[in-house]
């Protein structure tokens, strides 16, 4: 629930004589509420008036809206008894069913989009919508895959240098020097890993690049670059993108986390330190987006950021940490 954005409150597992034995309340940026029921299997009946009364109760104590509706989380596929059971009853549309596996999905997907729209039309899927017309499940279709393929655009322009033109043939043949998916999705767990205990706390995903803890307080960016042996002006390159600052405006603690391949470091740029730069950098501009350039040097073991429009550079020695434990 956390991961898809909801405010998440625990539950019991089960109910006393004073208390509500429901699982867990989760309530969307929408202000929509669900009271969560989690099962492993439907092999025993389940009372779909007990959950009910959980959540006329919650209602009673002022802990949710009247518009709340119930999401049982299953842990098998087979709910053939419990799904028929559902739509025979008078609950059929305050309660929707979901397995934990189909969940786990969506928390992909929308992990792998950039940007809000994804998570809001995933969250609604979670609701019981009347299906007859498809139009609103077609948006959601739509709006997932263009949030995804934007999120691979922008994740691909930090792995190769587009600043650099390439020769006919290279166009030709598309000859283009990626880093290896694996190796960057370990280098960014372990920068993740390193900056979770510099803050004390736990981040979660919101989209591949960016985390944030569960109060949305902390928030990180995370971009990894390989080493450019053949470039004399900069070893490393990244492109810092709109929307990465737009997440990272509203965290109390915000920072840029660099990452180089080939290194047991990464430098931890907060983001109003980078923000004072921001005008001193060159920029792209697609069709979709402007964004800047980050340019690391390395000279006498000094990394620093390349400021060209200022004519000079930003000493990273006090961002950079070890990755090590």
């Amino acid at each position: 629930g956390r991961r898809l954005e909801y405010q998440v409150e625990n539950g019991r597992y089960q109910g006393t004589t004073n208390t509500i034995g429901y699982d867990g309340i989760w309530r969307s940026p929408e202000k929509k509420n669900l009271v969560i029921e989690v099962k492993t299997t439907d092999a025993y009946r389940i009372s779909l008036e007990t959950i009910a009364s959980y959540k006329r109760k919650l209602f009673e104590k002022d802990m949710i809206d009247a518009d709340a509706s119930i999401l049982i989380v299953v842990g098998r596929q087979d709910t053939g008894d419990l799904e028929a059971q559902v739509r025979g009853s008078r609950h059929a549309w305050e309660v929707r069913i979901i397995s934990v596996s189909a969940l786990a999905k969506l928390v992909q997907l929308k992990e792998n989009s950039e940007g809000g729209a994804t998570a809001k039309k995933i969250r609604t899927i979670l609701t019981p919508m009347e299906y007859t017309r498809l139009d609103d499940m077609v948006d959601v279709v739509f709006t997932t895959a263009t949030e995804v393929e934007n999120a691979t655009d922008n994740l691909v322009s930090s792995n190769f240098d587009t600043e650099q033109p390439r020769t006919p043939e290279e166009k030709i043949k598309g000859i283009w020097q990626f880093t290896d998916s694996v190796l960057l999705q370990e280098k960014r767990a372990e920068i993740i890993r390193a900056v979770e205990r510099r803050h004390e706390t736990n981040l979660i995903s919101k989209t591949k690049a960016t985390l944030w803890s569960a109060d949305h307080k902390v928030r990180l960016a995370v971009t990894i670059s390989k080493r450019y042996a053949d470039r004399a002006a900069y070893r490393y390159w990244y492109a810092y993108h709109p929307q990465w600052d737009e997440f990272l405006a509203e965290g109390e603690i915000a920072d840029i986390a660099l990452g180089c391949m080939d290194l047991s470091r990464a430098f931890c740029i907060p983001r109003s330190i980078l923000v004072a730069h921001l005008g001193d950098l060159n920029t792209t501009t697609t069709e979709r987006s402007t964004y800047w350039h980050l340019h690391l040097t390395d000279e006498n073991s000094t990394y620093a950021l390349v400021l060209p429009k200022a004519g000079k550079t930003l000493d990273l020695t006090p961002y950079q940490f070890d990755l090590a434990l």
